[in-house]
C-alpha cells in the first residue's frame, strides 16, 4: 500500500458458482485472480466461507469451495498480499480447531493472514451440513472468546455452554505468535459488544455506497464505549460492491444493494469517501467479476496512490 493511498483495498475472489460468477470458478481461476490482485497492487484478497446457498423460488444450488483449503493454497502461491476469510463462520468449525487452522495458514503465508469471523446466517446450509443453527449469537460469543485466547496466548481452559477445552494449546506457533489480526464481522448488538471488547477490527457486510457507513459507525462507537474502549483503537472495514462501467448487475434480489455502473472517477471518489467515513479497508466485489476487471482496477489503485 502506498503512503498516499487513503485506505487499504482488498479483492473478494469468487470461489464457486452463482451470482456474479461466470460458470464455476476452478482453482486455476482462483489462482489467476489472486496473482493478478497481487500484481496490480491490491492490499489483500478474501474468500467467502459458505457451503451452499438455497433460496426460495430458485432451483439451482449455489456453492463454494471450502474456504480455508482455498486460503491455504493462495497462501502458498503468493508472496506479498494479505489474505483472509470473508468471513469465517464460527458455527462451521470448533473454535479451537479454527485457531489451529488460522495459525497454520499464517505459517504457510509467512504472516499474512487476517482472521475475520462471523456468526453465519443462511439456515439451509446449516441444515444440509448438520451444523447447529440455534443460539448463533451465544455460540459466536463463546467461540470468539476461545479463538481470541488461543491466538493471543497460545493456551486456553475455556468452559462454556457450547464450547469447552481443557489444557488446550496451539503449538507450534507461526511467524506472528499472539499478533494475528482478529476481526469481528458483525452488526448485531451482542456480537458488536464482544467485537469491541476483544477484536482488533470490525467489518460490515456488503454495501453499495458510503452513505451506509455513518449509522453503522455510531453503533460501533457505542459498543466500544459500553466496554470502556477508545473507539479509535478499533479498525473499521466494509465489504463493498464496486460496479465498473461494464457492470452486468447480476444480483437480482431486492437486498442486492449494488450501486449500478459507475465511472472510474466516481469509483475513486467513493473510495476517498469511504476513507473519510473512517474505514481503514474495503473488500471489493467487482462487477463484472472477471480477470480483466481485476487488471482494469489496477489503474484505479494507481490513481489512489498518486493522490
Amino acid at each position: 500500500m502506498s503512503d498516499n493511498r487513503p485506505l487499504r483495498v482488498g479483492l473478494y475472489i469468487p470461489n464457486g458458482n452463482g451470482y456474479m460468477a461466470n460458470g464455476v470458478y476452478r482453482w486455476s481461476d482462483i489462482l489467476e485472480f489472486a496473482r493478478a490482485a497481487e500484481e496490480v497492487g491490491f492490499d489483500s484478497v478474501w474468500v467467502a466461507d459458505h457451503m451452499l446457498f438455497r433460496f426460495p423460488g430458485e432451483t439451482e444450488t449455489l456453492s463454494r469451495w471450502e474456504c480455508w483449503t482455498v486460503l491455504a493454497a493462495i497462501a502458498g502461491a503468493t508472496k506479498r498480499i494479505e489474505l483472509g476469510p470473508l468471513v469465517s463462520c464460527m458455527s462451521f468449525r470448533n473454535p479451537a480447531h479454527l485457531a489451529k487452522i488460522t495459525e497454520t495458514v499464517d505459517e504457510i503465508s509467512n504472516g499474512r493472514v487476517i482472521l475475520a469471523v462471523g456468526a453465519g446466517w443462511h439456515e439451509p446450509e446449516y441444515t444440509a451440513y448438520g451444523f447447529p443453527f440455534d443460539h448463533r449469537a451465544s455460540r459466536f460469543e463463546e467461540g470468539f472468546r476461545l479463538v481470541h485466547d488461543l491466538l493471543r496466548t497460545g493456551r486456553s481452559d475455556f468452559k462454556g455452554s457450547f464450547y469447552a477445552v481443557e489444557d488446550c494449546e496451539v503449538v507450534p506457533r507461526g511467524p506472528r505468535p499472539n499478533k494475528i489480526p482478529l476481526i469481528g464481522g458483525t452488526n448485531g448488538p451482542r456480537l458488536l459488544r464482544i467485537t469491541a471488547e476483544l477484536a482488533d477490527g470490525w467489518n460490515t457486510d456488503w454495501i453499495g455506497t458510503p452513505e451506509a457507513i455513518p449509522a453503522l459507525r455510531i453503533a460501533v462507537d457505542a459498543a466500544c464505549e459500553d466496554v470502556g474502549r477508545d473507539p479509535a483503537t478499533l479498525s473499521r472495514s466494509a465489504c463493498v460492491y464496486v460496479d465498473l462501467p461494464a457492470a452486468k448487475g447480476r444480483f437480482e434480489r431486492e437486498d442486492a444493494r449494488q450501486p449500478g455502473p459507475q465511472s472510474i472517477e466516481q469509483i475513486v471518489e467513493n473510495l476517498h469517501r469511504y476513507a473519510a467515513e473512517g474505514l481503514s479497508e474495503v473488500m471489493i466485489w467487482l462487477d463484472p467479476n472477471t480477470l480483466q476487471s481485476v487488471h482494469e482496477f489496477g489503474s484505479i489503485l494507481s490513481t489512489l496512490d498518486h493522490g
